[in-house]
């Protein structure tokens, strides 16, 4: 019976170490295949594929609907694509010198239109689809052919985000414009004196990316402060729930989960290489780079951490721990199925102050951290939200 004892904990030790050498061996994969170590200078996605546009040597558009496991250039194989978008059923890529071409049909056959201008940035509503350019500022289309100039007709834009009506266009030198009638009329911002390079926005919060870091606008772009990444050149934002994710211009990839208040580097395999474009699908992030396309699973780089893959019985809140606290606790949860989840922190007026998970999830143990370092002492509620289930504790915050 000793010896018994003695191989299981043998085999536990081991079990632990390899455990443990899994954990630290989770980083970015190289996924070029078809595509070879070509630059990505911009990703979008269309239910499950996923467009790559490269400008070196005219590589065109790449589609892939494997994840990444393998690419194929498109028809579009003669141009420098600078920006992608997909608007429905279209998907819209800006090029060099030649405008804007449209497909249909997943890429298998591509239009041309008649804008004839390097397009930089692309975005869209419900009545519009908008075209950034170098040098004749936005251009927008209703029937994706034709294009007309907006009245931002002479800025170099380079990056372009859309809320409804609200359309903000990111400038070369001039910082941030803003639409609030689909473009017909523009104003700029008090970000000002700024190259704007990307543009990201998640309910009402919008993130700039700068030649001098992260800024954010919590009021449709009428104040902006700078973020705790004051240092990086920002390249592209990417968003899924309330994890904000970065490329920077030779410093690899930052994540931050609380709104840009805290930044983590996360370039475990990728290196401090550049940035290009980034993309969220599949519970993917892809990010393109100067060597070619990275791919990671999203679970890896946000704040919430698998504890078990053991299936729960049923959705389950854990007390957080320690409880009271100062200043980060954990909270564990219970995720029977996948499930889109919602973590969300309220202070004791049943405001808001925090949102942790928001994105689906597979079947699981789960813990996420809480920092709240920069929240007054006091009680707080945080509550789990999916499907017909919502379960709510207490916690207390003691500085």
């Amino acid at each position: 019976m000793a010896n018994v004892m003695k191989i299981n904990h043998l085999f536990l030790i081991l079990f632990l170490l390899l455990t443990v050498q899994l954990t630290s061996n989770a980083q970015w994969l190289l996924i070029s295949s078809g595509m070879g170590g070509i630059p990505v200078l911009s990703l979008t996605t269309n239910g499950n594929a996923i467009f790559a546009g490269s400008y070196f040597n005219f590589g065109g558009v790449y589609i892939t609907t494997n994840n990444g496991a393998t690419w194929t250039q498109t028809t579009l194989n003669n141009r420098n694509i600078y920006s992608l978008t997909a608007n429905g059923n279209n998907i819209f890529a800006g090029t060099f010198l030649l405008g804007v071409f449209y497909s249909s049909n997943n890429g298998a056959n591509w239009t041309t239109t008649s804008l004839s201008a390097t397009v930089l940035s692309l975005s869209y509503n419900n009545s519009y689809t908008y075209a950034g350019t170098e040098l004749n500022g936005v251009y927008r289309t209703t029937d994706n052919i034709n294009w007309q100039s907006t009245s931002l007709n002479d800025r170099n834009i380079r990056s372009l985000a859309v809320n409804g009506i609200n359309v903000f266009a990111g400038t070369m030198v001039d910082g941030v414009y803003l639409s609030t009638n689909s473009g017909a009329n523009w104003m700029q911002t008090s970000l000002i004196n700024r190259n704007v390079y990307a543009l990201s926005i998640n309910g009402n919060f919008i993130f700039a990316g700068t030649n001098t870091g992260v800024y954010l606008s919590s009021n449709n772009g009428a104040n902006w402060i700078q973020t705790s990444l004051n240092n990086q050149i920002i390249n592209t934002i990417s968003i899924s729930g309330n994890n904000i994710f970065v490329g920077t211009e030779g410093n690899g990839i930052f994540i931050s989960n609380n709104n840009g208040v805290n930044w983590v580097q996360k370039n475990e395999g990728l290196g401090n290489n550049f940035i290009l474009s980034l993309c969220i699908n599949n519970n993917y992030v892809f990010a393109g780079t100067n060597i070619g396309t990275y791919r990671r699973p999203i679970s890896e780089l946000t704040n919430h951490q698998t504890v078990s893959n053991i299936v729960p019985h049923s959705f389950l809140l854990h007390q957080n721990y320690p409880n009271p606290f100062n200043p980060s606790t954990e909270i564990r949860f219970d995720v029977p199925k996948f499930s889109l989840i919602k973590l969300i922190v309220y202070d004791f007026l049943g405001k808001e102050v925090a949102e942790l998970v928001n994105e689906e999830l597979h079947e699981g143990e789960y813990s996420v951290e809480w920092n709240a370092e920069n929240f007054s002492s006091g009680v707080y509620f945080y509550k789990l939200i999916s499907d017909n289930f919502t379960e709510t504790r207490k916690m207390i915050l003691m500085k």
